[in-house]
């Protein structure tokens, strides 16, 4: 896996780990984007909207868009994923623990 990948693969496990810390699963794409920043995530809003998109594809998350902002909220898939149940591809494998 290039850098590359392994950075994206990370992103996408960071914002199912945050949308897991909430006690209804569901983070706007805002506060994603904050939470990314902490963790040394410094992209576009066009990159944070693709990959939620593509998390969207693997069934992870659902997105709504009530409004200028992009609503995701975790699904089962994504769950299992941060839970080590079962993976998905593209997407870091959570350590053991953690």
């Amino acid at each position: 896996m290039s850098y590359a990948e392994h950075a994206t693969a990370d992103y996408r496990l960071t914002i199912l780990k945050a949308l897991t810390e909430e006690d209804d699963n569901r983070l706007n794409e805002t506060l994603i984007e904050r939470v990314l920043e902490t963790f040394g995530h410094t992209k576009s809003r066009d990159y944070l909207r693709t990959q939620l998109k593509k998390l969207e594809d693997l069934g992870a998350v659902k997105l709504t868009e009530p409004g200028s902002v992009y609503v995701a909220e975790l699904l089962r898939p994504g769950l299992d994923h941060v839970e080590r149940r079962s993976f998905l591809e593209g997407v870091l494998k959570p350590s053991i623990g953690g």
